[in-house]
């Protein structure tokens, strides 16, 4: 999948997903609209569908401006988002699927199918989309909004630790080879959270210096690896025997929900 991440407010990524061979684009969480049509012209592309993981504003911003240049384009969301997001014509729950245009070298083009997920606990609606790896690619693309982040995970605005924790169970099956699309640039503050409760774990060690030159340097963290968040991100690792003795719990989702309230007040 051609993929293209467009920065936007102070700290949030725009994703655009583009089809060359049928030039048509679909975008993911469109805080505003004007560098998305910015990159649909640089490319030629008619938008013809938005992909929304959750209802607030910084990403459903640019839905209703995009509507108006593309009429025809379909706005998805999740069901439990009904009334929440701008335009919404399709709504979404657990195992339902979307499809989106691939390109393929040597034969024709063909939808390329993604999974939708429910993971409620930042908010009472939220869903990731899925798109597995095909016979082009060997990874997997994961456009999870604010659920899961490099490094991290979203605050609970509207759900449980055991929301939150069931949310991320289903992520972090995926394959480790899974591309995370996050939609914030957060990665540095989780991983300096992270240190504090986990600093004996080297791959989170060598990760964290990494990503310190990477944004001395002004460059993206983002799209990370699910197989380094597994071994790096608290908050897939409540299981963990280091993370649990950090907080004083045994409990999978005590031991999350203590990870989380720390990280709150950090």
């Amino acid at each position: 999948m051609q993929i293209y991440r467009i920065p936007a407010l102070s700290d949030n990524y725009i994703f655009l997903i583009y089809d060359a061979q049928k030039n048509i684009a679909a975008v993911v969480d469109p805080a505003v609209a004007p560098p998305v049509l910015q990159k649909l012209e640089e490319l030629g592309a008619e938008l013809v569908a938005i992909f929304n993981t959750h209802h607030h504003s910084d990403h459903v911003g640019g839905n209703r401006s995009l509507m108006e240049r593309f009429p025809n384009l379909i706005v998805y969301g999740g069901a439990e988002d009904r009334g929440r997001i701008p335009g919404q014509q399709v709504f979404l729950e657990e195992g339902d699927t979307v499809e989106f245009g691939d390109s393929r070298k040597g034969s024709a083009s063909r939808n390329r199918t993604g999974q939708v997920f429910f993971v409620p606990g930042h908010t009472r609606g939220h869903i990731a989309y899925y798109f597995p790896p095909n016979a082009v690619e060997d990874t997997g693309h994961l456009f999870c909004g604010d659920t899961l982040f490099a490094g991290g995970c979203g605050r609970l605005f509207e759900g449980t630790p055991a929301q939150m924790v069931n949310s991320l169970s289903k992520l972090r099956n995926l394959p480790d080879s899974t591309q995370v699309w996050c939609a914030h640039e957060y990665t540095l503050g989780n991983l300096q959270f992270a240190i504090t409760v986990d600093g004996d774990n080297p791959d989170l060690q060598q990760r964290f210096a990494e990503v310190k030159t990477a944004r001395s340097l002004s460059q993206p963290t983002v799209p990370s690896i699910l197989g380094l968040e597994k071994r790096t991100n608290p908050f897939l690792r409540w299981d963990q025997p280091a993370l649990q003795s950090a907080v004083d719990s045994q409990d999978p989702v005590q031991t999350f929900a203590r990870l989380r309230g720390r990280k709150d007040i950090f």
